[in-house]
């Protein structure tokens, strides 16, 4: 009969076997990181503090916005969940920027916060190749400048091929509100110690973030009478490229509108002496993009109001998120100051705001496939990298899930070009420009944003998903029956004609100058204010032509004749850059040897080591001369 002692042991060594990928954290990053690298055939393990908040949504209930949608269209067309969680949860949808060109229409969802981290949870338990197991992480297995697996904070030791962290604001968390501070990675959840301190000795180069949140509030002690109503779209487009069962325009919820004014913002004031970053009780730098109420009233010292978005957190819930009211000022001051806003004369708060700042890893230090260079099989994902929002880490946790598979399997990674994925452009930017700030996308850091539209995410990356073993045969037949079609609508376009008499009450009533003659339909597409859905709806003879197609492939063929001549532009662009790309640098390349290129940029050329010509003009100090005496000593 085996001793006790023997069982446990044979248990241990049943229960972690060795891991082709551990995931570390189950955030935004880490959830698609799991799916992704399970998804692909690793046997993976998803570690966690706490199973009951996986995907917890730790700030706003919301995904996507500028440039934030179009990450998430991304991740769905490669094969990610982010975009069909959160079509499955959505409680409001809107496209936003409309009333621009289609290269800055972005999806944004309010989520049911409470359902949103439910089906994740979901979707995860149903993934073959996953496990799950409850524990801090504080220290890596190390061997031969390899990562070998993880020690857990019970003394596990888990062996893995890869290892992927994403670790949130949890390594050495400190949370902030007035004068009080405490350990935490997230309000009444333990910040995680051990992991920053290994990786420094290891030599890896660590920093201090700052991030903030605004308090919750009763939405039942609210008068919204005085506040701005804020509906859904009449039309639900989502984030998924799969056919996703979606709410109703009409079941959509309202958010609101509310606005400070300058007694709201004397009453923050006198707060700030005791306030955490004016004190200089926080070390690390908040985001620049995403400022607290104070930051903002100091920054705008001009402006007597600013706006208050007041945001639903589910359909179960009286639970408000105040979005633009981040805030760490001491809970009194914060109370005070709530009751000043119009329509909050009575409120009640759940919980104050509070700031947290956390450790990361300034991404220098990373490969494009988000592989460390330090250590072989470690990869970074989310905020450890210095970045901010959902969207950025859901993005990141898919690549680098998908490259922790690869790795395991000594395949080549996946690296997307700044031409081809917003995710590209973010990746190229952490690594060659670095971030001092929390890292957040906008459509004007890709110089390629035509090309990089929401409405086309699925043909430029369902195949590079499919090929990788990740986006499904449906999704990569999918998209090959949308692309066939709109070939076909391009073509019918540029063929049928329509006569005056029926489509001229059609621009009379649009404020556009009525036919004389026949005329293609390609033509009267290009026709300012005129599109070709409300050409087709108008026309019989249309409706015959096109009425079998979908409607987003009508949008596209309208969106590719439209804006023809600014897409070669794009692409003849992403030529002469391409020929930039192909030029490498020798990994052994010498910079202190190029004498004519100055100091300060031999500095950063040997800190970020660029794999080529092009990411070396890409970074920050490093001029046209620089590259070309670069060149120069790369012939010789």
């Amino acid at each position: 009969m085996l001793s006790e002692k023997t069982l446990v042991l044979f248990y241990l060594c049943h229960m972690f076997q060795k891991y082709d990928v551990i995931v570390v954290g189950a955030g935004h990053a880490g959830c698609e990181a799991a799916a992704a690298a399970a998804n692909m055939g690793s046997k993976t393990l998803l570690v966690t503090m706490n199973l009951q908040t996986i995907a917890q949504m730790s700030c706003n209930p919301a995904m996507g916005g500028i440039a934030k949608g179009q990450i998430v269209r991304e991740v769905d067309a490669l094969g990610g969940y982010s975009g069909i969680v959160t079509d499955q949860t959505m409680i409001q949808f809107r496209m936003l920027n409309r009333s621009k060109g289609p290269a800055m229409w972005s999806p944004r969802a309010q989520s049911d916060r409470m359902l949103f981290s439910q089906r994740w949870r979901e979707l995860l338990e149903n993934t073959p190749n996953l496990d799950f197991y409850q524990d801090m992480v504080n220290g890596l297995i190390v061997k031969d400048g390899r990562v070998r697996g993880i020690v857990t904070g019970m003394g596990n030791e888990i062996e893995a091929k890869s290892v992927v962290l994403t670790n949130g604001t949890f390594l050495n968390g400190i949370i902030h509100i007035g004068e009080k501070q405490f350990g935490g990675g997230r309000m009444a959840e333990r910040a995680a110690t051990g992991i920053t301190e290994q990786l420094v000795e290891l030599g890896f180069e660590s920093d201090r973030l700052k991030t903030g949140t605004p308090p919750r509030i009763d939405g039942r002690s609210l008068d919204y009478s005085k506040m701005e109503e804020q509906k859904g779209d009449d039309e639900i487009t989502g984030f998924s490229y799969l056919n996703i069962e979606r709410i109703r325009p009409e079941q959509q919820r309202s958010c609101w509108i509310a606005y400070t004014n300058q007694t709201v913002h004397d009453t923050l004031k006198t707060g700030f002496d005791r306030s955490p970053m004016y004190a200089g009780r926080i070390e690390g730098t908040g985001p620049r993009y995403c400022p607290s109420i104070e930051d903002k009233i100091n920054r705008f010292a001009d402006r007597d109001r600013h706006q208050l978005f007041v945001e639903p957190e589910g359909w179960n819930t009286v639970e408000i998120y105040l979005n633009g009211f981040s805030t760490s000022l001491p809970e009194d001051v914060q109370y005070k100051s709530l009751v000043k806003i119009p329509g909050f004369e009575n409120v009640k708060m759940f919980r104050p705001g509070y700031a947290i700042e956390y450790d990361y890893f300034p991404p220098h230090q990373l490969h494009y496939s988000l592989e460390t260079k330090q250590l072989r099989g470690l990869f970074f994902a989310g905020q450890i990298n210095g970045t901010t929002g959902y969207e950025e880490a859901a993005c990141q946790g898919l690549m680098a899930g998908m490259n922790a598979h690869n790795n395991a399997f000594e395949r080549e990674p996946l690296v997307l070009k700044r031409s081809e994925a917003y995710i590209g452009v973010l990746i190229d930017d952490l690594i060659t420009k670095g971030t001092e700030e929390p890292y957040r996308m906008f459509t004007s850091r890709a110089e390629f944003r035509t090309l990089l539209r929401q409405d086309n995410a699925d043909i430029r990356l369902t195949e590079i998903g499919h090929q990788q073993g990740l986006a499904s045969e449906e999704r990569y037949q999918q998209v090959k029956i949308k692309k066939d079609n709109v070939g076909q609508i391009i073509k019918k376009f540029s063929e049928i004609s329509v006569e005056p008499e029926s489509m001229n009450a059609f621009f009379e009533a649009a404020g556009s100058a009525a036919l004389t003659q026949k005329q293609k339909i390609s033509q009267l597409v290009l026709r300012p204010g005129i599109g070709a859905k409300e050409m087709i709806e108008h026309s019989e003879q249309l409706k015959t032509e096109f009425g079998h197609y979908a409607p987003l492939e009508i949008e596209q063929a309208e969106i590719q004749m439209k804006y023809a001549v600014y897409l070669e532009k794009e692409r003849e662009m992403v030529q002469k850059m391409a020929q930039m790309e192909e030029l490498e640098i020798p990994e052994t390349f010498d910079y202190t040897r190029v004498q004519a290129i100055g100091t300060e940029a031999r500095e950063k050329l040997k800190k970020i080591q660029p794999k080529t010509l092009g990411q070396a003009s890409r970074i920050s100090g490093i001029n046209p001369s620089d590259v070309q005496i670069l060149m120069v000593y790369m012939g010789r």
